[in-house]
């Protein structure tokens, strides 16, 4: 198989992952269950992934932490915060309405349940947390904020989108995160 074919495969793996991450948690990602949704055949995991199913589950959550925070440091490279907290908005909307309200965030799916299944997940969700909340505080500082409101707003933002997010699901409605930027907007505005 071509080089280009053991990536796809490798990342149709990562993306079924990600998948059933946001809708199961870290205990409905089996290996079986990837093997299934993304098609890849059995032999392909250990090829891919010869630490088995937990190098998988790792690669899958630091796939979707370098996503979020790829479009965090995009919309800060415009300097406008109110509006990179918009996109981070309309992006979760999105995806809830895109899964009918199944799939949630896949960080915070393996910070709530992934203790004992995959021992390592602890140390990377706070490394992909700490860097959302880095590059939010980051943002804001540059646009005008003190660095210790920064960093204060930073876990706002994040803690409420977040949480937001679980609200969503739960009540299949996105007014959950309407709130959240109705309430954190006139926040970013002020500079003091």
């Amino acid at each position: 198989m071509s080089e280009q074919g053991r990536r796809g495969t490798k990342q149709r793996m990562l993306d079924s992952a990600v998948l059933l991450l946001r809708e199961r948690g870290a205990a409905g990602v089996t290996v079986d269950a990837v093997l299934a949704h993304s098609g890849a055949p059995r032999g392909s995991v250990y090829h891919h992934f010869p630490g088995g199913r937990n190098e998988m589950v790792l690669g899958a959550v630091r796939q979707a932490g370098d996503h979020i925070a790829t479009m965090v440091r995009e919309s800060a490279a415009e300097g406008d915060v109110e509006q990179m907290v918009r996109r981070l908005v309309a992006f979760w909307k999105k995806a809830l309405t895109k899964t009918d309200y199944r799939a949630g965030c896949p960080v915070a799916a393996m910070a709530v349940d992934s203790r004992d299944l995959v021992p390592e997940a602890g140390d990377v969700v706070r490394e992909i947390f700490g860097r959302w909340r880095a590059s939010l505080a980051e943002a804001l500082s540059a646009s005008g904020f003190a660095a210790e409101r920064a960093q204060r707003l930073a876990t706002l933002v994040v803690s409420a989108i977040e949480g937001a997010i679980i609200l969503c699901r739960a009540h299949r409605d996105l007014g959950p995160l309407d709130d959240v930027l109705t309430e954190i907007a006139p926040l970013l505005e002020r500079r003091d």
